[in-house]
Parts: structure tokens; sequence; C-alpha cells
């Protein structure tokens, strides 16, 4: 299996570094993306929406194969799998709302602060220059 892998890094130390600036710098726009939909979701009346999570998202995704190798790539797929648990988490307790809406109140609101952990949890290991794990 070790066969299948490219040495993709640059071998030349500057551009290591410039490398992992520019990924690093990716993902700071993204967690703060992140960190404002989750804002959102836990503070009452302050929801952005979802398309600024969409737009972090797609940063993710798209920018996921350059972080290959890398200890940020763990953080691309820390905030990748964030989204698309709590995503499943809110489609799974929606129908709290309707049938009864203090459980759903609740539901959402777990879900919002545990979505909000995540991402402080992943800010906090990406300042240390450090990976994410679950």
């Amino acid at each position: 299996m070790d066969r299948d892998i490219i040495d993709v890094q640059p071998h030349d130390p500057q551009q290591a570094r410039a490398r992992a600036d520019a990924l690093k710098a990716v993902g700071w726009v993204s967690y703060l993306l992140h960190l404002v939909v989750a804002l959102g979701a836990v503070l009452p009346g302050a929801q952005p929406g979802a398309l600024l999570l969409l737009v972090a998202l797609i940063i993710d995704q798209v920018k996921k194969s350059d972080a290959a190798g890398t200890w940020q790539a763990s953080h691309f797929s820390w905030r990748i799998r964030s989204v698309l648990w709590a995503g499943l988490w809110y489609l799974v307790t929606a129908p709290l709302w309707f049938l009864f809406v203090l459980p759903g109140w609740i539901a959402w609101g777990l879900i919002s602060l545990w979505f909000l952990y995540r991402i402080v949890r992943g800010m906090v290991a990406m300042n240390k220059d450090q990976a994410v794990f679950s």
C-alpha cells in the first residue's frame, strides 16, 4: 500500500513552510465561517443561515487534497465530519419540533453545543500546529 503513496511534499523547507501557511490560512477561514454558524445556532436570534456553512464545506472539500500527508489533513476531515454529523442529527431530530417543541429545542441546542465544541477544539489544535483527532 505504501507504494501507492506519491510524495507531493516540497523538499525545499521554505516551500514546505509556505504550503503549510497557505493551508493554515484556508483552515482559519473555514473555522471562522464554522464558528459564526455555530455561535448563531447557540445564540437565540443570531442564525446567519446555512449558506456560510455550505461555503466552508465547499472550501474544505476542494482544499482537502492539498493537505494530504500533512497534520492539517486531520483538520479538513474534522470540519467535514463535524458538518455532516451535525446535519444528520438535525435532520433526525427535526420531527421533534413538529411533535413536541421543547424536546426539539433541547435536541437542537445539544447538537449546536456539540458542533461549537468541535469547532473550538479544532481551532485550538490548529493554533498549536497540531493535528486534531476524535
